[in-house]
């Protein structure tokens, strides 16, 4: 771990001790002072340029913390960053929860045994597509209470709330200065955005924000990020795809980058975005080539919006955010080893780009170079390309460098380039959702028991009130349920001429948001949403009414709560208008209406989906379910999914509505599928600057399919699947599904990598007659069982999709087979003495390699 043994040379001597003694002596020697100045953190007296991994506790659960941080670790990661839920820690007022998912001290604990840093982001705003921004609801009910401003109930219980978070972590002895990993702190978070709307009032709560934040006495620095008024106290610090252009406020601050987001959040309903490896790679190494010392990936692993905690609204419970490590735990390939590979090589040039001042080079008119050289005569220099279409051939020293479109090489030497930003040659999973039988083992050849509650579509038991008009949906529910019914009755004369017609009157119905389901006489008759860039919506259609009285049952539902914008705690959800159209005298406006209002569901206030509270009704078992009956509750049995590979819950086949395994909430499923409309590509150009709607696939494909149900929540047996269903689905066809890699791809020139960057690490010097190399490896149960293809020479097309070129070894196969076949991990050189020797000559060559894992 070079950070900490180049940070603490004293240890040293400890390590000789027993074994008994070493983790004593690493727990003593892992801390230090925090200080800083304008290059960079100063951890106990050595400088540092640092890179850090967004991993949220409780989008995880603890069962996986430790591996998660330890595939961020072997991702040459320095440091992991959280932030602190506010909301999550407390339910209501002054009662603290820090259990399960939100047991904070154990995750900083597992931070820490891995000997990593931990950047801890307090807020206790977050936005972070979190439910209410990661306030509590109860707060916006507080009397008199504004949120993120000079408001006196606001500061108050966000002060007491911070204090109790630093207290803690001082009591668990965690911050640096006590031994423990926390190296910074961070208080309010991209308020910048919104201060002017708060005016002077906004001003003054910024400085109050810092200035309460500072005298907690912390002991380590705090930050905020995209504060641009950000008093000299703390360190102002940059949120976006790019930052290397971002300069602190004031000169004494090192250049931090809180978020670097190498994805984006998902919306039901919408396209999935895509970031491309070579582009983070590039931003990355822009920042550092240009004074950077700290940067977090935002996420490094995204995880799941378990329960209703997602924000948005209507953000997906899966909160991939197509992050290094994905939502499951598994690396991301190509992504995570690209970015891997960078941390390595920006590692070698850390002593002498923190121990002397870039000089700028113009290689041309898109080209340059950033050259750092200490008192030693050591030299380290980044070379960038930031033309989006066109590569370049540069002069550097004399030397030739080739420098793809979009893209910085890095030469820890100012002569061999180990690494480059566009030059992807870490492989590729091909990552599949396999269905496994959801029977239990001892009943193979049984249906599955199936037994369903179906909940009635108004008012179940006594009314909560009765008002005239409409009520606002989350002030009324204040987020306890998603659900609110409204309810009333018309009365239909025989005289009424679409009685006679058969011409059916038409329901008109306004909402502010975000969802609703419409019965008329207990049969669902339509639904209608907003989505994830516009709430409000309009429902029209026409519906079935009879002579006399007929019962309207509205279901209004949000799908997560606001989560971020000026005054945001005011947005509300829910009916403002409700019209039908075509009586006799014309529209009939039933928004003067007496409506009767009901909170939630029945089986949810009764708990239907938790062990101690699942007879509280009356279930129909059946191995045959109602499909498509609105309203149900399913209950069933289920035996855990065969082998260790992470799972998912296919949903497919289902509407809309909310799961649990054995109490745990699953969370929201709806597998609304985007509008085959939009704009989707096949293939991602990386060049040129990324934005959310740039790269996007699934057009016309459910947003979200799969569901994370983690390994740690079944039981060896007996585990009790509950399913929510809102529209009407066949439960039947759910299933789970293992997150298998089943084939892993690589594609290398021979011209890549100049230099090994192994060899810089081990002897600190180049090795320019080193070889590119495929290397393959399967997860460590499985083996290379087939070589689906191979050629070397000029293969096109990419992973699953590979052909040969005009140029192709014929032998490349069998060479591959001989290295590679019944194997976990296999190495290939890219070179003309392991294929056909002067195959067609003057041209760069590749090897292309895809193959089965079993």
């Amino acid at each position: 771990m070079k950070n900490l043994s180049s940070a603490l040379p004293t240890c040293f001597s400890l390590l000789i001790l027993p074994l008994l003694f070493f983790f004593l002596s690493f727990t003593l020697c892992f801390g230090g002072n925090v200080t800083y100045d304008s290059r960079s953190l100063i951890i106990d007296g050595q400088r540092k340029l640092l890179i850090s991994a967004a991993i949220h506790y409780p989008r995880s659960v603890p069962g996986m913390w430790p591996e998660l941080v330890q595939t961020a670790k072997e991702g040459g990661v320095d440091v992991i960053e959280t932030y602190v839920f506010w909301n999550g820690h407390e339910p209501s007022v002054s009662n603290y929860y820090f259990e399960k998912r939100f047991d904070l001290v154990k995750f900083a604990k597992i931070v820490q045994q891995a000997g990593l840093y931990l950047i801890l982001r307090i807020g206790p705003f977050v936005a972070a597509e979190w439910n209410f921004g990661g306030v509590p609801v109860w707060l916006h009910y507080v009397p008199d209470t504004v949120f993120r401003t000079d408001n006196y109930n606001f500061k108050y219980h966000m002060q007491k709330f911070m204090t109790y978070i630093v207290n803690l972590m001082k009591q668990e002895k965690l911050f640096a200065w006590q031994g423990g990993p926390i190296i910074l702190t961070q208080v309010e978070n991209e308020y910048g955005f919104y201060e002017s709307f708060y005016g002077e009032g906004g001003k003054r709560y910024a400085m109050w924000a810092a200035e309460m934040a500072v005298s907690l006495n912390a002991g380590v620095p705090w930050i905020m990020c995209q504060q641009f008024d950000a008093p000299d106290i703390v360190i102002n610090t940059c949120n976006s795809f790019y930052c290397d252009q971002f300069k602190p406020i004031f000169p004494d601050k090192p250049k931090i980058w809180t978020e670097n987001w190498p994805g984006w959040f998902q919306t039901f309903g919408a396209p999935n975005p895509h970031r491309p490896p070579e582009d983070i790679a590039f931003s990355v190494a822009r920042f550092f080539q240009k004074g950077g010392s700290v940067q977090n990936y935002y996420m490094y692993h995204g995880g799941t919006n378990f329960g209703r905690t997602s924000g948005g609204p209507f953000i997906t419970t899966s909160y991939d955010y197509e992050a290094p490590i994905d939502e499951y735990g598994l690396p991301r390939l190509p992504k995570w080893a690209h970015l891997r590979e960078l941390h390595r090589a920006i590692k070698l040039c850390e002593h002498t780009m923190l121990n002397s001042n870039p000089v700028n080079l113009s290689l041309g008119p898109s080209q340059e170079a950033d050259v750092f050289a200490d008192a030693s005569g050591a030299c380290v220099a980044f070379l960038a390309n930031t033309d989006e279409k066109n590569e370049k051939i540069v002069e550097f020293r004399n030397m030739s460098y080739h420098l793809p479109a979009w893209s910085v090489s890095i030469l820890p030497d100012c002569k061999n380039v180990v690494f480059n930003t566009a030059k992807v040659s870490s492989q590729t999973s091909v990552v599949e959702m396999v269905p496994e039988d959801m029977r239990p083992s001892d009943k193979v050849l049984k249906a599955l028991k199936w037994e369903s509650f179906v909940e009635n579509a108004g008012i179940w038991g006594n009314p909560d009130f009765v008002k005239k008009g409409f009520v606002d949906h989350i002030n009324t529910t204040q987020d306890t349920t998603d659900y609110l019914w409204y309810t009333t009755s018309i009365y239909v004369s025989e005289r009424e001429e679409f009685l006679k017609k058969g011409s059916w009157p038409i329901l008109l119905i306004e909402s502010k948001g975000h969802a609703l389901h419409a019965f008329v006489n207990q049969k669902l008759q339509g639904s209608a949403s907003g989505n994830g860039t516009h709430s409000p919506f309009k429902f029209k259609k026409s519906i079935s009414l009879r002579a006399g009285k007929n019962d309207i049952a509205l279901l209004s539902m949000t799908v997560g709560l606001q989560n971020a914008g000026p005054y945001y705690e005011w947005v509300g959800a829910g009916l403002t208008s409700v019209k039908i159209d075509g009586f006799n005298n014309g529209t009939l406006d039933l928004s003067t209406f007496n409506w009767t209002y009901k909170i939630g569901l029945q089986g949810e206030k009764l708990g239907i989906y938790k062990a101690d509270a699942v007879d509280k009704v009356h279930w129909v078992a059946s191995s045959k379910p109602p499909k498509y009956q609105p309203l149900t509750w399913y209950k069933v049995a289920v035996d855990p999914p065969a082998g260790d590979e992470p799972i998912g819950l296919d949903m497919l086949h289902m509407g809309k509505g909310l799961a649990w395994l054995n109490g745990e909430e699953i969370g929201r499923y709806w597998p609304r599928k985007s509008s085959i409309h939009e704009k989707c590509v096949q293939e991602c150009d990386y060049r040129g600057k990324f934005m959310p709607d740039k790269c996007r696939t699934g057009c016309g494909q459910p947003t979200q399919r799969w569901y994370h149900v983690p390994r740690s929540w079944f039981k060896p047996s007996g585990n009790i699947l509950v399913i929510f269903e809102e529209k009407g689905g066949d439960p039947t066809k759910i299933t789970f599904s293992r997150r298998k890699i089943s084939s892993v791809c690589a594609l290398v020139s021979e011209d890549y990598p100049v230099a090994n960057l192994e060899s810089f690490q081990k002897s600190g010097n180049g090795n320019s007659s080193s070889k590119a190399s495929v290397h393959l490896k399967c997860p460590k149960t499985s083996s290379i069982s087939i070589v689906k293809f191979a050629s070397f020479g000029s293969p096109t097309g990419a992973c699953g999709s590979y052909s040969q070129g005009e140029c192709h070894d014929p032998t490349s196969l069998p060479v591959v087979e001989k290295v590679c076949l019944n194997k976990n991990e296999c190495t290939v050189e890219v070179t003309e003495e392991n294929f056909t020797k002067g195959l067609c000559p003057g041209t760069t060559k590749k090897l292309a390699v895809e193959a089965v894992c079993t």
